[in-house]
């Protein structure tokens, strides 16, 4: 059997890559809007209404106008944008995430997928919120480094224009510093916490890839609780799962002269978590592809839950 998929946003980088990964699987007949036409919203709705699984990669109110034009009981929508996030009637699309998270996601008609800063930060704090370990109230810290990928088409262009002088793009470079990144609604939400994570994004010059880092302080947390306790209780959270690996503590094997690389998961959809620390400080790093699990990856994993099958089929 083949399922019909129309990716709304094809020409966008998550569209993009969604499409390459489809194109090598039998099971799938991808519907192809013609390029003059899909920003027509009449096209746009047969294309919409004709799909089994529709993949939204649009800007937020492009997505909310997509998904309201799909006005039939068969079509399930993938929402890849920020739009929906935090909506109680759209399934969050982390499998992982809980023992109920894919039941969720199976009999869902409306999923969103994570950002991938908030994939990150999720799946290394949701455990030990779970688990009493970290507190609500904490006053939690965050800073991610991803490549350039993830600002889109005018960011990629920037970085990869030609003929100009680029030296202030060499270093990497904060942004977002107002202190409202789009994802910090999920990350609060999804976690139940009391109060919005200080978030500080970083974009290098490098075009895929990231790391998430978020600290801990042992005398602020519930238990009495050291780094490498809390790598065992990560560890066996995520024991069972296919693309998740929890590193062992504080392994230098992982680690290229005592650096991580943020690349080290390019073109999967693993994500990577790593515990280092000491007495009084914990470290907690999680490194993804961000068009990977943070994006493509995790959209088409989402699917393949959606429709009964594998969801490791066509991931690696």
């Amino acid at each position: 059997m083949k399922y019909k998929v129309f990716v709304d946003g094809q020409e966008g980088t998550t569209g993009l890559k969604i499409n390459e990964r489809l194109s090598r699987r039998a099971d799938i007949d991808i519907l192809k809007i013609d390029p003059e036409r899909r920003k027509d919203p009449e096209v746009r709705c047969i294309f919409l209404n004709e799909a089994d699984i529709a993949f939204l990669c649009l800007p937020d109110v492009a997505s909310r106008e997509s998904a309201a034009l799909v006005t039939n009981n068969k079509t399930r929508i993938i929402d890849a944008s920020t739009a929906h996030r935090t909506d109680p009637n759209w399934t969050y699309g982390i499998p992982e995430l809980s023992k109920n998270q894919r039941a969720r996601i199976r009999d869902s008609r409306r999923v969103s997928v994570p950002g991938c800063h908030a994939t990150g930060f999720n799946m290394a704090i949701y455990p030990l919120i779970q688990e009493g370990i970290v507190p609500k109230d904490y006053p939690i810290t965050c800073q991610s480094i991803t490549g350039y990928s993830g600002g889109g088409k005018k960011l990629i262009e920037k970085y990869e224009e030609t003929g100009v002088n680029k030296k202030n793009l060499k270093s990497p470079r904060f942004y977002a510093l107002n202190l409202t990144h789009k994802h910090l609604p999920e990350m609060q939400k999804i976690n139940g916490l009391l109060f919005p994570p200080l978030f500080t994004p970083i974009v290098g010059d490098f075009y895929q890839g990231m790391v998430v880092a978020v600290p801990l302080l042992t005398r602020l947390l519930n238990k009495k609780i050291s780094a490498k306790d809390v790598q065992e209780v990560l560890a066996s959270y995520y024991s069972s799962e296919h693309f998740v690996s929890v590193m062992p503590y504080e392994s230098e094997d992982c680690l290229d002269s005592g650096y991580l690389d943020a690349t080290g998961c390019n073109n999967t959809n693993r994500i990577e978590i790593f515990i280092f620390g000491n007495g009084e400080q914990i470290l907690l790093l999680s490194r993804l592809d961000n068009l990977g699990k943070g994006a493509s990856g995790a959209a088409i994993q989402n699917m393949n839950i959606m429709l009964g099958l594998d969801e490791r089929t066509g991931l690696g």
